[in-house]
Parts: structure tokens; sequence; C-alpha cells
């Protein structure tokens, strides 16, 4: 199952970048994504950027194909294009191709012979929501070659403090700290979340436990948390949404509890009746948290933990899995005691109880959350000033 499902993705990484025909532009301006979430990321600059250069040709880049096959047909873009294998030619011949007068690259995406290109035709690149470890290559004694690369980009944006400390070290000084563009995105969203009037009839009356970009070792543990309170409603959102996997996540749960969203237009009996939804769609989550009063969201148990912001914008508190480390927004909500790190079954039930045990002391929490997230927007105002300004 591993196996199949890299290789669908292996297969579409190939098949995106065979043969690229690239659209010829007088001008451009290039936004590059890793994937969604950097996409996600990026989109308050994309969008700010567009509304004031609205004569100027937008491309989009991915690296991934979990960006370029949900957002190829963005209407934010002209062109969007796989970014192909970083080697000197490919870099001349898309950069001749699009003709860019500015470049903007989200948060750690870093490419030697594009980089050099941009370089070399003075066009301005940007790193933008950038953020930068000690354990990274870059401040290794063989990262020589990474250095230089660096050396290439016209400013950073940086998350925190402690990145541009890490840059100044190896002789950068071109860094502004501008704080993480995922913050105004996530702002904008809760003030204008999309209605979902289905979600609003199944959990009307009820306290909603949101489980979003669940994985299966996410799964495991919340479908045992599920018979504990038989009062709240539980919306899952799971990362894959194949057939088997939510075979396998329904199996799990108690019986006859669960609904699919896609089954809800043949339903005969009321969704009310139903305790778990399971949405099987992309595109709702970031949405579905206005309907929320707990997240839990998944990945922490694999490489890392998804999107906690868009869940805290509601003012939800956030339980996630172990794996955390690398994501500021997230070491910041566990020392603020507004998010909640667990490593098995035991402890998800306790920070369920303590979460849900007085609303007394959920409200201060939600408020409090709320306020962390108001102090973080601003990042997209300080770098189209500065673009705007430099060109």
């Amino acid at each position: 199952m591993i196996a199949a499902f890299f290789n669908k993705k292996a297969k579409l990484w190939l098949d995106g970048r065979k043969k690229i025909e690239y659209q010829q532009f007088t001008k451009s301006a290039w936004f590059h994504f890793a994937s969604l979430g950097e996409f996600e990321q990026g989109l308050p600059v994309l969008t700010s950027y567009k509304a004031s250069n609205p004569d100027l040709k937008i491309v989009i880049t991915f690296f991934s194909p979990s960006g370029f096959e949900i957002r190829k047909n963005t209407p934010l873009a002209d062109a969007v294009y796989y970014l192909p294998l970083d080697t000197k030619r490919n870099a001349r011949k898309l950069i001749a191709a699009i003709n860019p007068v500015v470049a903007v690259f989200t948060k750690y995406e870093y490419w030697y012979h594009f980089f050099k290109e941009l370089h070399k035709r003075d066009i301005p690149l940007y790193i933008i929501s950038g953020i930068f470890r000690p354990n990274q290559v870059f401040f290794q004694w063989y990262g020589g070659l990474h250095c230089r690369m660096l050396k290439f980009v016209t400013r950073f944006f940086v998350q925190d403090e402690d990145s541009k400390l890490l840059l100044q070290k190896i002789n950068i000084d071109n860094v502004s700290v501008s704080g993480d563009t995922r913050f105004d995105r996530v702002w904008i969203n809760a003030q204008q979340p999309k209605s979902f009037p289905v979600i609003e009839e199944f959990s009307r009356g009820h306290k909603v436990f949101v489980a979003g970009s669940t994985w299966p070792e996410d799964e495991v543990l919340l479908a045992r948390l599920v018979p504990d309170y038989p009062h709240w409603k539980f919306i899952f959102a799971p990362h894959e949404i194949s057939e088997e996997k939510i075979d396998k996540l329904i199996e799990q749960l108690p019986l006859d509890s669960s609904i699919r969203y896609s089954q809800i237009s043949n339903l005969k009996s009321q969704i009310s009746n139903y305790s778990v939804l399971i949405i099987d769609n992309i595109g709702m989550l970031s949405s579905l948290y206005q309907y929320g009063d707990i997240a839990y969201i998944g990945g922490g148990f694999g490489a890392g933990i998804h999107n906690t912001l868009e869940a805290a914008a509601f003012g939800l508190p956030v339980i996630f899995g172990l794996n955390y480390e690398k994501f500021k927004e997230a070491r910041d909500l566990v020392e603020l005691r507004l998010g909640f790190s667990i490593h098995n079954e035991s402890e998800l039930k306790k920070i369920a109880v303590y979460l849900t045990g007085d609303e007394l002391r959920y409200q201060p929490i939600s408020q409090k959350i709320k306020a962390y997230i108001r102090e973080h927007i601003g990042a997209t105002e300080m770098i189209m000033s500065y673009i705007q300004d430099h060109g």
C-alpha cells in the first residue's frame, strides 16, 4: 500500500515534467511553492501582489504533485507548471520563457541553478516565511555550495529571530524578521469561512471535535476516543481519502456511527442520527474548524504535523502527536498551554478530559488562542511593502 502510494506520486511527478511547453511572456512574476501547504502559506503575498500589479502575468511552479494537481487551474495564475529538474539548461529555458521581473519562493525551497540564473539576469529573488535550523546543511562544515546558493537571494523574510541569527553567522545580513504569512492566511479565512449547511445541521446543539489531516496512526487513537463522548459530534478529514483508507477508518469506529460526506445526498435518515462525519473530499477542512470546539491535527506520528493555525484561528485548542518541533507555532502553542502534544492513547484521553471538563476553563483558552493569532498577523504587509519599494 505504501509503495503504491509513493509510486502513484512518483508517476505524477515524472509525467508532469515530461516535455513541458512554456508559454512565452514578455514580463511575469514567478511564485514557486514546494506543495499545497506552501501555496496556502504564500497565498496572501501572491494575492496581494496580483492585486497591486493587475497587468503583470503570474506564473506558478510546484515541486510536488500535491500542489500542482490541486491548484493547476487556479484563477490566480496565467500559467502553472511543475518545476523542472534543477539543471543549468532547465533554469535557462524556464526563465527565458516566462521573463520574470521578480521571483518569490516560499519557506524552504532552494535550487542552485534556478537561483544562479535569476541572479545572473539581475532578477530580484525573495524567500518568504523562511525558517532555518542549526542542523540544516547551510550551517555545516560541508555546506559551502549551499551557502553560495543563499548568496543569490535578494532578501530573506524569516519567521523568527533565531533564523536571522543563523543566517548572520554565515555572513548573510539581507534578512528581515517578518513572521509567518500563514497567520495572515488563516486570519483572513477565519473572518470569511465557507458555510456548509449540512455541517451546521450535523453539529447543531452539540460540542464538536474536528480531526484534520489525520493519518492512520492518528485515527487508531481517535477512534478509541469516540465512544467516550457519546454527546459529542466528531468530524474526520483524513489526509488521504482513498476508498481503502476511508473503509479502514470506518472499521475502527463504533458500528453504524459514521457517514461519509459524499453519501449525504442519498441519506434517507437525518444526518443528526450519526455521531461521526467523514469528509471524503479535498478543500473543506480550513472552513470546517468554524463548527468545532476542539481540534486534533494529524501527522505528528509521522514526518510532522499539518497546519495547526487553521484551527487556532477559530479559537480551537489543538492536540497533535509528538513530532512538532520543526513548527514554531506548534512550539509556541504548547508553551502557552494552548496546544497539546500526545504520545499515546492514554495522553490523548487525559487531554480530552482536561479540555471538555470545564466550560469556564475552555472560554479563556479559546480567547487566548485567537489573541495569539492576532498578535502574529502582518507579515504580508511587511513583505509587500519591501517588494513594492525595491522591485
